[in-house]
């Protein structure tokens, strides 16, 4: 009986690594039970991060096979039992020169992808839209300047009212410790800047599905961006030990498209007592009579 427990606990906990290592239709937007992974990547920049981890991941095993290797037939060729008489050989010009340029070779290869993947992650293309982030105890404030700087403050929706608040907003798995009461909306296929500050001590604005992780510095304006290709509910955390409630602070993104994106901008203006956006004109190209 006892040996059918253990043999069934490890099945369960193989199984929980399975889901973790290969992609399965339950990842979704938020950390998984028995996850190893990353998210599933909805932005270029985590796309890219996901290949550079495979990468990393193949220059690792590797080297680790390699040396592993070295240090069995090492054991083996140069055992005492098969070399009574110690070798008194200090120098192989050759061997020095190879375990000194191929790793130079190797850092060069983990090197190049490396610089154009901090490069693209750090400077911001043109944005279509900013959004303003700015971290409390503890909490997140919002801004949106380029839609009538209308603002408002996510807080984390508490264990005792995650049930009543899932019935109200029509939620069926509420995920724990990661629901706030208000989200971040965003057009879908859109250049989002974000930039990112602090009211108190030091903060993180990070969404891993984004591939996206920024400090917020009180007195200091950081920036980050990125671009949703695909519609959903991301979810993200506080990154930073900024105290007592750092695990407390979840950051909410909604992903929806342009139409649906107009329509909140409308409400949200009307809450906030502004006018709505005036019509947009149609752009008509001028004709340049050339005939004269």
């Amino acid at each position: 009986m006892r040996f059918n427990n253990i043999l069934s606990t490890s099945l369960s906990g193989l199984a929980g690594l399975s889901l973790g290592m290969f992609p399965t239709s339950i990842l979704a937007s938020s950390a998984v039970p028995w996850q190893k992974g990353f998210q599933p990547a909805v932005t270029t920049v985590m796309e890219d991060v996901n290949e550079f981890h495979d990468l990393l991941l193949i220059v690792i095993t590797l080297i680790t096979v390699f040396v592993l290797v070295l240090l069995i037939y090492t054991m083996w060729k140069f055992s005492a039992k098969r070399n009574p008489v110690p070798s008194t050989t200090t120098h192989h010009a050759t061997l020095e020169m190879a375990w000194t340029i191929v790793p130079v070779i190797i850092l060069v290869v983990i090197a190049v992808p490396s610089f154009k993947l901090l490069y693209k992650s750090d400077v911001i293309p043109k944005a279509d839209m900013t959004i303003k982030a700015i971290g409390n105890q503890w909490n997140w404030g919002y801004e949106y300047p380029d839609h009538g700087k209308f603002s408002f403050v996510a807080s984390m929706v508490q264990d005792s009212d995650l049930t009543k608040w899932a019935k109200e907003n029509n939620v069926k798995n509420p995920k724990r410790l990661l629901e706030a009461d208000a989200e971040v909306v965003v057009p879908v296929d859109t250049t989002v800047r974000v930039q990112v500050t602090s009211n108190d001590v030091l903060h993180a604005w990070a969404v891993p599905a984004f591939g996206v992780k920024i400090d917020a510095v009180p007195g200091r304006l950081n920036q980050t961006w990125f671009n949703v290709n695909k519609v959903g509910t991301y979810y993200g955390q506080c990154s930073e030990l900024c105290g007592q409630l750092h695990g407390f602070m979840p950051i909410k993104v909604k992903v929806v498209s342009k139409a649906a994106f107009a329509d909140w901008v409308s409400e949200k203006r009307k809450a906030a007592g502004l006018k709505p956006f005036p019509p947009q004109r149609r752009n008509v190209a001028k004709l340049n009579n050339s005939a004269r």
